[in-house]
């Protein structure tokens, strides 16, 4: 049986899309689906560590959910505000690293200091990462570290010739770690809807029609299995790829 480190991801990253319409179905409000997926999140997280995933991503709010009713996104802002505070502590108990990935500037000045406390609480933790991308878009991102590149060219201390994709990767707001390996939507749509747009280049998609309350323990297993059965040849073929396998033999 193939070793964990030969098939699990090291980067999941994960679009938890259906909570509305999983509330909707109830007869409940879209609140109410929002609060259920947190429990979602949980098991989510733990099988994920368990499998020796090293850094999960979830697309929490995108800089698009804001056109959303008010109410709504005042709820979920709400809701963000309490899941820091009540699970920070479990996060750093059980060596989870909490990185918040978007543009923080639009959140009430309240939120942004949780987030900084969550962050700075967890910085030291090595065991596994969580990143949470709030008010992100992979378009800003593509942005603002063309802005950055910009800037330096215009003081000098940058060539155009010298930008290359590490120097654009290093300036995005994911550098240094690992591009995501498995991307997993729920919900029944497949499209990547503004997420991880330049990280995204060779990750593996993963689609289901669970909505993201009921995407639990064992519906995270099944996309980890998925994803041992893919043969990822980034760019080549599988005959140079069996070619590699024996040659490390």
């Amino acid at each position: 049986m193939p070793s964990k480190k030969a098939v699990v991801p090291r980067h999941v990253a994960i679009i938890m899309d259906g909570n509305n319409r999983w509330a909707k179905k109830r007869f409940l409000p879209g609140v109410a689906g929002h609060k259920a997926g947190v429990r979602a999140v949980r098991e989510v997280i733990e099988t994920c560590a368990e499998a020796g995933v090293e850094v999960l991503t979830l697309f929490a709010f995108s800089s698009e959910n804001w056109k959303r009713p008010a109410d709504e996104v005042s709820a979920l802002m709400e809701l963000f505000m309490a899941a820091l505070r009540r699970e920070v502590n479990k996060l750093d108990k059980n060596g989870i690293r909490l990185k918040v990935l978007g543009d923080c500037s639009r959140f009430h000045p309240d939120l942004q200091a949780a987030i900084r406390a969550a962050e700075q609480q967890t910085a030291g933790n090595t065991h596994f990462i969580l990143q949470i991308a709030a008010n992100y878009g992979g378009r800003w991102d593509i942005t603002q570290a063309v802005r950055q590149l910009a800037g330096k060219v215009r003081e000098g201390s940058l060539q155009p010739s010298d930008i290359t994709e590490d120097l654009i990767n290093s300036h995005l707001i994911t550098a240094n770690g690992p591009e995501p390996d498995l991307l997993v939507r729920t919900g029944g749509e497949q499209r990547v809807s503004n997420f991880l747009l330049w990280q995204m280049a060779y990750t593996e998609f993963y689609f289901t029609d669970l909505y993201w309350p009921d995407f639990r323990r064992a519906a995270m297993q099944a996309a980890l299995d998925s994803f041992t059965r893919r043969e990822r040849r980034f760019g080549r073929t599988s005959e140079q790829l069996e070619a590699d396998k024996n040659t490390s033999c």
